[in-house]
């Protein structure tokens, strides 16, 4: 048996481990458990992942242009495979994608929040490409599935009934929140093959080395404090204007997080503890870790607090320096008191040690997303979700928030392992789908 992963997640050799954090918290409990569930068959992939991570994981890595290589011919490609799909022409002259896909028992589409309009932001014709991918494995008789997403939204008029022909046609769509679901409705997607469970990131739990730990324990130290600690990360999908890569920025678009951050520093005596949720790197002459596009974000802000002089103690807002891998961000998460976060799954990472989590929402007029809603939902707390610019909602929030940590922390205690127990349910389906169990 073989199993092909794909989708929207395929990202450039490096992108998925040492790019977005929140990236790796998915990949890793994917492979893990898609071996589970498969334990005989090979998992192959378009995602482009490192040595080590294949010999980890145990996993085969594809060509990346099997999918989408982000040049100019990736559309006519995917158009011509489709052709072939519709007209049925012998095996033979199948594409490789197309010969990949019929030798393969499943092809699981992981995509997160990028299967509908937010594909965009990553790559020109990119939803459109896999939309046709898809339909073309579907037409070859493979089984398929939507797995782990968040989709919408659908303003492309244009794709959108091409799209509601390929959401019907899956075999299982996996959404990892239940707001999407009534969201697909709402926009007229039909299929009675959709169930609500969870992210795998839920799944995600960090090992560290000796010399990690050690790391680990200093970071701690330096963050640790007799006052309450609370965590504090955005990035660019949260700011008042984008786009959400925009650089170098004004400094009245900090206004309302730096409000945030002296209403809880003057308000609470709390210490507020900057950290980042990217990382990037180096490749020449040698491979290196280095902070990602939101620390500078976070820099600026930290900054601009200073700057404004309405916190009596400049100590009371530290920036992590990092940068930091997964499994040592989503440790030093797991320490804080309390976490306020604009980067979804900075608050998985934060809930699932059960850590009090305010949820900063994307900024709607350019990264239009309910998953916030729909994650905090999913744990239980949808009430601790406020949206970007609302400095009001937020400072309420953070009353009710600091008011009740203990009750809170004891709700995510109760509720985390309903949801870590949806996530490996969703694993079983993908299992049954081929008729493994």
């Amino acid at each position: 048996m073989k199993i092909f992963v794909t989708g929207l997640c395929t990202l450039h050799w490096g992108r998925l481990q040492y790019g977005n954090i929140g990236n790796y918290y998915i990949i890793e409990p994917l492979f893990r458990e898609l071996h589970r569930v498969f334990p005989n068959a090979e998992i192959v992939t378009t995602f482009q992942m490192t040595e080590e991570f294949v010999r980890n994981e145990n996993i085969h890595i594809l060509p990346m242009d099997l999918y989408y290589n982000w040049q100019a011919d990736d559309l006519q490609r995917a158009k011509k495979e489709y052709k072939m799909a519709v007209d049925k022409v012998d095996f033979s002259r199948y594409s490789t994608y197309m010969k990949v896909v019929k030798e393969v028992s499943l092809l699981v589409n992981v995509s997160g929040d990028m299967w509908g309009d937010n594909a965009e932001h990553v790559g020109n014709d990119r939803f459109e490409v896999d939309l046709l991918k898809m339909r073309t494995a579907q037409l070859i008789g493979t089984k398929t599935a939507l797995f782990a997403v968040t989709p919408g939204p659908f303003k492309n008029v244009k794709l959108i009934d091409f799209a509601k022909e390929v959401y019907q046609n899956f075999d299982l769509v996996v959404n990892r929140e239940p707001i999407s679901t009534a969201n697909m409705k709402k926009w007229g997607f039909q299929s009675d093959r959709v169930k609500d469970y969870a992210c795998p990131a839920f799944l995600y739990t960090p090992q560290l080395t000796h010399d990690e730990e050690n790391k680990l324990q200093n970071v701690i130290a330096g963050i640790k404090s007799e006052k309450l600690v609370i965590g504090f990360t955005i990035g660019g999908f949260n700011m008042p204007v984008g786009p959400y890569d925009m650089w170098p920025r004004e400094e009245w678009q900090y206004e309302v997080f730096a409000q945030v951050i002296e209403y809880v520093v003057n308000s609470y005596r709390t210490k507020v503890v900057l950290f980042s949720h990217t990382n990037g790197f180096e490749m020449y002459p040698c491979f290196k870790l280095i902070n990602g596009r939101d620390y500078p974000i976070l820099k600026q802000l930290r900054d601009v607090v200073i700057r404004r002089g309405n916190v009596q103690n400049a100590n009371d807002v530290q920036l992590l320096e990092g940068p930091y891998l997964p499994n040592m961000t989503k440790s030093i998460i797991g320490n804080f008191d309390m976490v306020i976060t604009g980067r979804v799954h900075a608050s998985v990472a934060a809930i699932s040690q059960n850590v009090p989590t305010i949820f900063l929402d994307y900024e709607d007029s350019f990264i239009p997303s309910t998953k916030m809603y729909g994650f905090a939902n999913l744990a239980g707390v949808e009430e601790l979700v406020c949206e970007p610019g609302d400095i009001r909602k937020i400072v309420r929030t953070i009353d009710y928030c600091i008011g009740n940590l203990k009750n809170i922390r004891e709700r995510l205690e109760e509720n985390i392992p309903q949801v870590k127990a949806k996530a490996h349910r969703a694993f079983d389906d993908l299992a049954k789908i081929v008729g493994d169990i």
